[in-house]
């Protein structure tokens, strides 16, 4: 338990502040644009009586939800007209009085999910982590208060700043209480899980700055160097290539950058860090396809164009909505509720402009050309070696996939969302793909143009490949390759030829959706007697 500090301490704290008073009224067209209709959105869902907004969700019978309110919040102090400010204050406080405030308690410094909710860790309300409670809240919360007391700390009473730097001492230390562990009910907490690891980090190293607190700030510092010692092995995120997670990661590295003093190593290192992942989106992203061309690592879905991606969220201020993957109204696409971080974005997204190399950026809203791109990334404890990456990126189609050896399915994130083999491409009225579904611990893959080769190197008889397939609106009854649309697949290795194809809906057939996306599995099995190494290989071609 920590000594409570004194007012003098919160007093200089408070001074330390410098305001820039940043308002959404400079903000660039875009960037305006994205800004207005979020926040239009969000306040559709507010309720001022209570001071929180609803939960987006269509199942959650109006309960409030936290998170979402303090991006509101922060929204709400850019736009600053009105009440808004009012507004922000008190869903601000009201965030912090769901703060829970007993140290010996693992969720101590978090923040509660939704006001209505019952103790956690109470008799009846068990704790469970990212169930219950969830500590990577902490950062999203926290990251925001220090946006908004950098921001616009001319627009916030002196009271309500004291209660946000009290709020991120305490936020600072809980997540002090985090660390990586294997056991079944254990933290992940690892510098690997680079998302809230580059938050947490930055928190406890501008907390502890502004408190005046030496062992915080040097936590902060101790934290950003085992992230950045992974980064440097080879000069991509741990946390690979996810349309959801770089563009969370990218948000924590333009904090590092923009709010720390120069000694820091985040100072010092985010901007070249923020600078090596533009290239490799550079590389990734297909502007005709609209899509980062897969494997990703952690995925909420198979298409950009369809699910809301906060990489989508990045780049409309950049190229435009229309060219971003987004829909005219993006608040009806899958993973809806990761919208409220626009405001958010749209008000850092103007200064970002300048980590981004001007090639990379110049290049964003035009395919330049057909390209082999490699790499590898490494997410200890889960990768046994390095995660070796090819993609193939056409004018019309990606091809992309990763060797890795892990130590249990799926890796750090499981089998739903680590997407290792990605095929997209054009049907002239859509965008489809191809994915494997992850069923072994170790593969290879080979990515040649036009052919991808996949071999299970501690498989046997028992192993099989699970190919999931996209469906088409012209086409929604699947019966073999054939039925396809716009692409021509020639399946070839030492798999049995004999597939079977089953129907994930949402309201039936003989498995589920993925991550909300109806699709088609071609279950590939080895023939009776099998002996050797699993392998399957996929010829393509756009017809």
């Amino acid at each position: 338990m920590r000594h409570p500090l004194t007012n003098a301490l919160w007093l200089t704290a408070l001074l330390a502040g410098i305001a820039s008073g940043a308002s959404s009224a400079g903000l660039s067209p875009t960037a305006q644009e994205m800004f207005t209709e979020s926040m239009t959105w969000m306040d559709w869902h507010y309720d001022s009586k209570a001071g929180y907004l609803y939960d987006f969700s269509a199942s959650a019978a109006l309960r409030y939800e936290t998170r979402s309110s303090a991006w509101y919040a922060l929204g709400l102090l850019a736009r600053n007209s009105g009440n808004d400010v009012a507004e922000a204050e008190k869903i601000i406080t009201n965030i912090i009085s769901g703060q829970y405030k007993v140290p010996s308690e693992e969720w101590y410094g978090d923040y509660q999910k939704y006001p209505q909710e019952p103790y956690v860790g109470s008799a009846k309300y068990p704790a469970k982590r990212y169930s219950s409670w969830d500590p990577n809240w902490r950062g999203f919360i926290g990251t925001t208060l220090i946006l908004a007391i950098e921001e616009y700390s001319d627009l916030l009473s002196d009271n309500t700043q004291g209660l946000m730097l009290e709020s991120l001492y305490n936020c600072s230390v809980g997540d002090s209480y985090r660390f990586g562990s294997l056991a079944p009910e254990g933290d992940n907490l690892w510098p690997s899980y680079s998302n809230p690891a580059i938050m947490r980090a930055f928190i406890s190293g501008w907390t502890g700055r502004r408190m005046q607190d030496s062992n915080m700030t040097k936590a902060g510092e101790k934290y950003a160097q085992e992230i950045l010692d992974l980064f440097n092995e080879f000069d991509t995120l741990s946390e690979f290539n996810s349309g959801t997670y770089t563009g969370v990661s990218l948000f924590g590295l333009h904090l590092w950058s923009k709010y720390l003093p120069k000694d820091s190593i985040m100072a010092k290192n985010g901007p070249r860090m923020i600078e090596e992942t533009w290239k490799v989106i550079g590389e990734l992203w297909h502007p005709g396809l609209r899509n980062m061309a897969g494997p990703w690592d952690r995925s909420y879905g198979y298409d950009m164009n369809r699910y809301l991606s906060l990489m989508s969220l990045w780049l409309w201020p950049l190229i435009g909505k229309e060219n971003s993957g987004l829909i005219a109204s993006p608040q009806v696409m899958s993973h809806k509720a990761d919208y409220a971080w626009a405001p958010v974005l749209a008000v850092l997204v103007d200064d970002h402009k300048k980590f981004i190399p001007k090639n990379i950026l110049n290049s964003l809203g035009k395919f330049t050309g057909e390209h082999k791109y490699v790499t590898s990334a490494r997410y200890p404890p889960y990768d046994n070696v390095p995660r070796n990456f090819t993609f193939w990126v056409m004018e019309k189609m990606t091809i992309g996939a990763e060797s890795y050896d892990q130590i249990r399915l799926g890796g750090a994130t499981g089998p739903d969302s680590f997407t290792p083999v990605v095929v997209q491409w054009d049907t002239g009225d859509e965008i489809s793909w191809i994915s494997l579904y992850p069923t072994e611990k170790a593969m290879r893959a080979k990515v040649y143009h036009n052919k991808l080769v996949m071999t299970y190197p501690k498989g046997n008889d028992k192993s099989e490949f699970q190919l999931i397939v996209g469906t088409f609106n012209k086409k929604p009854n699947i019966s073999g390759w054939g039925d396809l649309q716009g692409l021509r697949v020639k399946v070839s290795g030492n798999v049995d030829k004999k597939y079977d194809l089953v129907f994930g809906g949402a309201n039936g057939g003989g498995t589920e959706t993925i991550n909300d996306f109806e699709n088609w599995r071609f279950i590939y099995k080895m023939p009776n007697g099998f002996k050797g190494v699993p392998e399957l290989a996929l010829e393509f071609e756009l017809i």
